[in-house]
């Protein structure tokens, strides 16, 4: 009678148990990885793996690990901001106040710019020929390097800002009859984008932060009855907001970023 040939019986379902705990275990730790983790808990799981690095991880200065969470003045962890306070902000936004009035005093622009500020956020008005001739949204070369200017004192504050808006306005040619909707509406609309293109081209601040809007002649600040109401009308508005840092930690500022 032939003898059985010896194998290795029951014991091998251990060696696919331990392939399966081994892929387990990575899967877990890519998850890990993945996650937001605090600087402690980045080391443990290093040491965990090579308890050898002990003395390397001390040396590891600061909150640096490979999913570190950022800063508190840095909620979308850009980079941006880094050192910021509410107090700074505020400096800024009346620095760039300050900037504009010392400009437009001795440029002797009073007659066709004027600032005023308020709630965190600084207020623009442009006149129409500073920067546009009638019915066209094409920049003068005179009104270029003054919004080459503004763009320098964007820049400067260009941490503290949240927002830049460019607004464009008519006056209502004929006070007896609106203007033509698709003209009115296309030329306010080009006029604001061509002066924040141009503002961009020399501005250090996130074009993310940039906007331009085209009211038409929807939103007049004075009667379109007489040539001098309609001037007031024709106009170029740029409004800056200061950061809220706190709205930001909090989650109630729309985010100006996208992660993949």
């Amino acid at each position: 009678m032939k003898k059985k040939k010896g194998g290795g019986g029951g014991a091998n379902w251990m060696d696919t148990y331990g392939d399966m705990v081994t892929l387990l275990l990575c899967f877990f730790v890519l998850l890990y990885s993945m996650s937001t983790i605090s600087e402690e808990n980045w080391k443990a799981l290093v040491m965990s793996f090579n308890p050898d690095a002990a003395e390397a991880i001390k040396e590891t200065p600061g909150n640096e690990g490979p999913s570190a969470d950022p800063p508190p003045d840095d909620p979308n962890g850009s980079g941006e901001g880094i050192g910021l306070t509410q107090e700074k902000i505020g400096n800024d936004m009346d620095q760039l106040y300050e900037a504009l009035l010392e400009y437009i005093s001795r440029e002797g622009l009073e007659n066709n710019i004027s600032v005023t500020k308020g709630d965190g956020k600084v207020f623009v008005t442009f006149n129409d020929v500073v920067f546009f001739n009638g019915n066209d949204a094409t920049l003068r070369e005179e009104g270029k390097p003054i919004l080459e200017a503004v763009a320098s004192m964007l820049s400067n504050v260009a941490e503290s800002i949240d927002e830049i808006d460019i607004m464009g306005h008519t006056a209502q040619a004929d006070p007896n009859r609106p203007n033509d909707i698709d003209v009115d509406r296309n030329l306010s609309a080009q006029r604001a984008a061509n002066a924040l293109a141009h503002i961009q081209k020399h501005c250090t601040v996130d074009p993310a932060r940039m906007i331009s809007e085209g009211y038409g002649q929807w939103r007049p600040v004075a009667n379109n009855d007489t040539a001098e109401g309609r001037a007031k009308n024709r106009r170029v508005e740029m409004v800056v907001s200061g950061r809220d840092l706190e709205a930001e930690l909090a989650g109630n500022t729309e985010s100006y970023y996208t992660s993949d």
